[in-house]
């Protein structure tokens, strides 16, 4: 049987009377609205009456969702710098808008090549003596054994009770082997170990977008600029709204004339500034980088101004009314009233665009419900 939500007679039998209205608010992007019911007791029992002008809605089961809408500025994201590392002059750099590929040369020091590999973990010290171990011997491994070299088997650790060990990858004879056999393929001299500056490491691909040092220069010091290899949006987000979102996060790209889907994969941990290519000196917002799913959806333009819609929340499959179906009960909480009967008590749940999840007793899809006019 459905929970009706009526008003109790005091003690004496008096009447009482409920005129209240209904004001919520509900994150980002969400409005007020008020919704106002009268109702009366007799000695028969209470009777609910709807307004004189009568407005119905019906109740649909539907996804609903917050969201923030922001506009972004398509390029290639904010630029970072790449500085050398060791001895050595410059002598041949690379031209803007080259993409960096796996073991291939970006620059060339003392005319040797200085190939990339990729990873978190720059070569701070030489890689020589079998048994070092280290996450810059993890890089190591790790892209050798991508380039397609046989490293060998990791080594088991013992690990014992109340003993550190150093994290990373061991330097294995192995591993020597495989770098000096990828040593022979680039040309350089073969030695099986890996003095600091003779490989770059970077996070991932890369396109280079300036460069800052000139042929004949020392390797150590800012030689160039890079930026994501894809285009990318950067969108400026109210500090106080970046909370609920994260990376991997799921959005939708507004294009000229269509819809396209995107993700979230960064967050600037900075003040948006004019290298995050947003507004200067604006210490309110933080960059978020958003990436097309399909580079297709944006090969055809270059800069543009594309609004992104971020979804902070969801609830799939649940049943809403407009706002204004609302009533305030004195007791507490909420109702609605159905066009053909009383009213009924409700939970609300999420509040978005004009609409409220419900749940409760007699609720039932289709059904029709008044609403405030």
């Amino acid at each position: 049987m459905a929970e009706h939500a009526t008003s109790r007679r005091p003690r004496g039998g008096r009447r009482v009377g409920l005129a209240t209205a209904l004001v919520a608010t509900a994150g980002v992007g969400m409005i007020g609205v008020a919704a106002v019911a009268q109702r009366s007791s007799d000695e028969t029992g209470p009777q609910a009456h709807a307004a004189p002008s009568v407005q119905s809605a019906k109740v649909v089961r539907r996804d609903l969702s917050n969201s923030l809408t922001e506009p972004g500025n398509l390029g290639f994201g904010p630029a970072k710098q790449l500085k050398g590392n060791g001895p050595g002059t410059l002598t041949k750099l690379p031209s803007n808008g080259t993409e960096t590929a796996r073991g291939k040369a970006l620059y060339r020091v003392d005319d040797k090549p200085v190939p990339v590999f990729y990873g978190d973990t720059p070569f701070f010290r030489d890689l020589k003596k079998i048994g070092l171990v280290g996450n810059d011997v993890s890089v190591l491994r790790t892209n050798l054994a991508a380039l397609g070299y046989d490293v060998g088997e990791e080594p088991v650790v013992q690990r014992s009770a109340g003993r550190n060990l150093e994290p990373g990858a061991t330097f294995t004879v192995s591993l020597a082997a495989a770098l000096k056999k990828w040593q022979q393929q680039m040309g350089v001299e073969p030695t099986g170990t890996l003095k600091v500056g003779a490989v770059i490491v970077l996070p991932g691909p890369v396109r280079v977008s300036e460069l800052k040092a000139q042929v004949g220069d020392p390797v150590a010091e800012d030689i160039l600029s890079y930026v994501s290899p894809k285009k990318v949006i950067t969108v400026p987000v109210d500090a106080q709204q970046v909370s609920s979102i994260k990376p991997g996060d799921a959005v939708t790209i507004t294009l000229p004339g269509a819809k396209a889907p995107g993700m979230v994969t960064s967050i600037s941990h900075a003040p948006s500034d004019e290298s995050g290519q947003s507004d200067a000196g604006d210490s309110s917002k933080i960059d978020v980088t958003v990436l097309p799913k399909r580079a297709a959806d944006v090969a055809s333009l270059d800069e543009a101004d594309l609004p992104v819609e971020f979804v902070s929340e969801i609830h799939k499959n649940v049943l809403t009314v407009p706002i204004g179906a609302l009533v305030a009960l004195s007791g507490g909480g909420f109702a609605v009233q159905p066009v053909s009967g009383e009213f009924l008590r409700v939970r609300t749940g999420m509040f978005a665009t004009g609409l409220v999840e419900i749940s409760g007793p007699g609720l039932t899809e289709g059904l029709a419900v008044v609403v405030a006019s």
